[in-house]
């Protein structure tokens, strides 16, 4: 059985994974933020479900004690986000049949955006990003904010949001970092980090091989910025490239940025295609600021 305060369909919703554990508070917090910027509701989503292989069966009295102790945790949850934020309105959930990742995953399909943190109740601490918040990543059906312990402590804003661009495909997460960005009355940076093939030994590509490298990379970056620019003229932007290693390049520029935006590329065709890519993966564990993950279809 599964017990929901729902809003109205046409809606908007940030919603939020939250299970009473530090990491899903400052999540909770960054939500907040988020439904305040979007003029949004905030859905606050419970998820504790009986194990599926459990030899011992759940009863009515069981989910009811589920129930209990949920709502305590979103009725604590509710009143830290009005503090936060007052006047915003919360809607409290409860799932009882569904596992958090899959409620979660279910619930973005309309959400304007879906928050976790980066490990709840259960989770390892030596682990950066835990088994709940990469599966959301793997299968969202819209932006996902991932917020990790950078959020640990309050800290003045830096004004800046971060875009990795890889490819031309990647439009939808720039479009989002400039709506990110002018929502938050901050500057946008569209980075391209690249790096150039391995040689065998000690072999090195010709120097003008390495800079047409370069200059495509700063064709395809000032291009990505030119084609959306327009219709945000409000927004500061810049558009870099950088050669090197494109997860250690996007970690290091995180340390100066709010959040940083990238996309995950999802293949239309198979499953398979549902993985999280190199860079996205590593920036998810590594980065200093959160991170939204944005699903692209790759055909």
């Amino acid at each position: 059985m599964s017990d929901r305060s729902t809003a109205p369909a046409d809606e908007a919703r940030v919603v939020v994974g939250v299970d009473g554990s530090e990491p899903s508070l400052r999540a909770l917090d960054m939500a907040a933020e988020e439904a305040d910027r979007r003029g949004a509701a905030l859905e606050m989503l419970y998820s504790a479900s009986w194990p599926r292989r459990s030899r011992v069966p759940v009863t009515e009295s069981d989910l009811d004690r589920i129930r209990v102790a949920a709502a305590v945790v979103l009725d604590d949850a509710g009143q830290r986000a009005q503090q936060r934020v007052p006047g915003l309105r919360t809607i409290p959930r409860i799932h009882t049949e569904s596992l958090p990742a899959d409620a979660l995953v279910a619930s973005s399909r309309t959400a304007a955006l879906t928050v976790v943190g980066t490990r709840g109740h259960g989770g390892f601490s030596g682990l950066l990003v835990g088994s709940v918040s990469l599966r959301v990543a793997v299968h969202a059906q819209g932006p996902l904010l991932v917020v990790g312990d950078s959020r640990e402590k309050e800290t003045a804003e830096r004004g800046s949001v971060l875009v990795g661009l890889n490819s031309e495909a990647d439009e939808p997460a720039v479009r989002f970092g400039f709506e990110e960005a002018a929502r938050r009355g901050a500057s946008l940076r569209v980075l391209h980090a690249w790096s150039l093939p391995r040689m065998p030994g000690r072999l090195q590509l010709p120097p003008r091989e390495a800079e047409q490298a370069r200059e495509a990379a700063s064709e395809l970056v000032r291009g990505a910025v030119h084609r959306l620019s327009g219709e945000h003229p409000g927004v500061s932007v810049s558009a870099d490239e950088k050669g090197g290693s494109p997860p250690a390049t996007l970690i290091e520029a995180s340390r100066t940025a709010d959040v940083m935006i990238v996309a995950v590329h999802r293949s239309t065709r198979r499953r398979l295609g549902l993985q999280l890519g190199p860079v996205a993966h590593a920036v998810l564990h590594h980065a200093h600021c959160p991170v939204v993950t944005v699903p692209t279809p790759t055909g």
